[in-house]
């Protein structure tokens, strides 16, 4: 099958605000791959990849990806990409800093949760988005949700799958994560082992940058009982999602939908049918 035009690239690659308005120039239909990035550049100076396909006009959903995957792989790869634009959906899409094809600094104070939402906004102004639908998976929907709770005026609705409630990164040893990536030392702790076993799994990450990411958004905004985003929402986890308990007592308290993908885990909710179905049905009903 032909696939249509994406968003044609704009003449300067590199935009700090402003001026990707009109670059998404899709003829819509189904799109199966992301054209190449277009960098906006963030409020510290870093470089964002950013990624457009659709039709000017067309609801737009902003997609964020998880930890230690990038906008390819979580949405182009797992199906997203395709299923979204058949459905008449514009994507605008980043990889986070950290990772993808974004800038990766290697200091932890660089991932501050504030300045990982504040990308979000950026890529929003760049593009000139007005209220889009939001997607995010992980800590992509850590940062979303936040996004939803410090700028409702600029989001129509929230979509987030294996979200976790609480600090899930209150155990994370930085140090030992540190000493893994310099010098290849076993760490002891599971939940760190896990982590950095996610980072080490992904061809081409930047393990430095991504446990910079961990230690950096510790302690940040994160999704907690009894304070939520006003907004339209839905809530997706795995059903043998070990990372991302307690997603059905927040949707009751908040008020949003919530839908379990049977035998799925975090990694495997991703792809899943059942995910996609959820988040069709839930942005349908949005108008």
């Amino acid at each position: 099958m032909p696939r249509p035009a994406a968003c044609a690239p704009p003449r300067r690659r590199v935009v700090r605000t402003g001026g990707l308005r009109g670059t998404c120039s899709g003829q819509g239909g189904e799109v199966i791959a992301f054209p190449s990035p277009v960098y906006v550049v963030a409020d510290d100076g870093v470089r964002l990849a950013t990624y457009c396909v659709g039709e000017e006009g067309a609801p737009t959903v902003l997609a964020v990806h998880g930890f230690a995957s990038n906008a390819v792989l979580n949405w182009e790869t797992a199906g997203w990409l395709r299923t979204l634009s058949r459905a008449g959906y514009r994507v605008v899409a980043l990889d986070q800093r950290g990772h993808g094809a974004s800038e990766k600094p290697h200091h932890s104070d660089s991932y501050s949760v504030s300045a990982m939402v504040a990308d979000l906004v950026r890529v929003l102004d760049s593009y000139d988005v007005d209220a889009p639908h939001v997607l995010g998976y992980s800590l992509g929907a850590r940062m979303s949700w936040v996004l939803g709770l410090e700028h409702p005026e600029r989001i129509a609705s929230l979509s987030l799958g294996g979200l976790t409630v609480g600090e899930p990164l209150r155990h994370f040893d930085a140090e030992a994560a540190r000493a893994r990536v310099a010098d290849g030392g076993e760490i002891d702790d599971g939940f760190t082992r896990a982590f950095i076993g996610m980072a080490e799994g992904v061809q081409g990450n930047d393990l430095a940058a991504l446990v910079a990411v961990a230690d950096g958004v510790r302690g940040g905004a994160h999704p907690e009982h009894g304070r939520h985003p006003d907004l339209p929402m839905l809530l997706v986890t795995g059903g043998s999602d070990p990372i991302a308990p307690g997603g059905e007592r927040l949707a009751a308290e908040s008020g949003a939908r919530f839908a379990s993908v049977p035998g799925r885990d975090h990694t495997s909710t991703v792809p899943a049918r059942g995910f996609k179905d959820a988040v069709l049905r839930f942005l349908a009903e949005q108008g």
